[in-house]
């Protein structure tokens, strides 16, 4: 694994405003236990420069693993996961469920959905109770 600084840690977290580049849990929700991906794997040729570089929380760095693609699970497709430093959010994602549910409106957003399991029970009841406190879904 290429070294990442501490410095550049933080810049990456500012970035994505110390919040998922993914699901866009923040760091309110899971404390300091975000963690560096690397949106093109290393084990696919990707580096440790800033710009491979995204915030994501445990639940999706876990599914991602060393994935660059998922399964559109509408038609089956093999498509390229939704690059957080390249793509637009919200032309591949929405909120559903009064701001509980991330809904692919893409192929991209429905592969990335899946494969990230973005909807998982816990993260689900996690935004629901953000959404209580007025902390979910983010604006921007």
């Amino acid at each position: 694994m290429g070294y990442i600084s501490q410095a550049l840690r933080w810049r990456v977290a500012e970035t994505f405003r110390f919040r998922c580049a993914y699901c866009l849990t923040s760091r309110r929700i899971v404390g300091p236990m975000l963690e560096i991906d690397h949106i093109i794997p290393e084990a696919h040729g990707g580096t440790s420069d800033e710009g491979n570089l995204a915030l994501a929380c445990p639940m999706c760095n876990g599914h991602k693993g060393d994935k660059r693609n998922g399964i559109d699970p509408t038609d089956g497709a093999n498509i390229p996961l939704f690059n957080p430093r390249g793509d637009t959010r919200h032309e591949h994602f929405e909120w559903a469920n009064d701001g509980t549910l991330i809904r692919g409106i893409t192929a991209t957003g429905r592969a990335t959905a899946s494969a990230l399991a973005m909807n998982h029970p816990d993260l689900v009841e996690a935004r629901r109770l953000s959404v209580l406190v007025g902390w979910h879904p983010p604006l921007h």
